[in-house]
């Protein structure tokens, strides 16, 4: 089993900012995975739908999901919606979490002193 942390997400981001103080005041090596440095591939992308679903992934309450236009909204499946974050990276929510062999999304304090507890 991995033990690896990667935090997936923008560095501008208020969460992410949150998450990585609270990795880094809790002595959390972790690595960091920006998308739009680093991209948010096809595949990334696939894995992380396939044990979260796609629609937990997907972020409808941003700048950029409401500046898409309608047409790209309508009757979202799978495969549209994830091309549609591999191009947008910040409609992807953030933090996405891969530690011990599974991801979780977003951030609280709770959420990760349970997750490394």
């Amino acid at each position: 089993m991995s033990t690896s942390v990667t935090v997936f997400g923008i560095p501008n981001c208020d969460t992410i900012k949150k998450a990585r103080a609270w990795l880094d005041a809790h002595d959390v090596d972790y690595q960091f995975h920006d998308y739009r440095k680093q991209g948010a591939e096809l595949e990334l992308l696939q894995s992380m739908a396939a044990e979260l679903g796609f629609e937990a992934m997907l972020n409808r309450r941003g700048t950029t999901w409401r500046a898409l236009p309608d047409s790209a909204k309508a009757e979202l499946d799978e495969p549209a919606a994830l091309r549609l974050m591999q191009e947008n990276p910040a409609l992807i929510k953030r933090p996405i979490l891969a530690y011990a062999d599974s991801l979780h999304i977003g951030f609280s304090d709770q959420q990760y002193q349970e997750i490394f507890a």
